[in-house]
């Protein structure tokens, strides 16, 4: 019994609260407009004292620093023909991933993106 209520105060403890919440999933969707620069900005501003935040914001930091990976590449490709392919592919997946942890951030869950290279741990 004592085990459960426990465990219970634990979990409350460590789900976010609605403001890490908002600032979280902010940080996942303002790389629409921003790339990995809005991102960085909110993960600097909102990491302390925010451990949630600070989890989300560098997961939408490094996703987005893969992304802009992905579009060089993507670009060097071009000469071959397939990067030119490629790009649309790339460009839809960065809106249906970020939209997706956006939904999850705001949900409290803790998102990781696929194809994601972590740059900052």
């Amino acid at each position: 019994m004592e085990n459960e209520t426990q465990e219970r105060s634990e979990e409350q403890m460590s789900s976010p609260s609605t403001d890490e919440k908002s600032w979280a999933m902010g940080c996942h969707l303002i790389a629409l407009m921003t790339g990995f620069v809005g991102p960085l900005i909110l993960w600097l501003i909102k990491r302390e004292g925010n451990p949630y935040v600070e989890k989300q914001g560098k997961e939408a930091l490094n996703f987005q620093l893969s992304i802009l990976l992905y579009v060089i590449i993507c670009g060097m490709l071009s000469v071959v023909v397939i990067g030119i392919a490629l790009m649309p592919l790339v460009w839809i997946a960065n809106v249906i991933f970020i939209l997706i942890a956006s939904v999850r951030a705001n949900e409290g869950d803790d998102y990781r993106y696929p194809l994601c290279i972590r740059f900052i741990k």
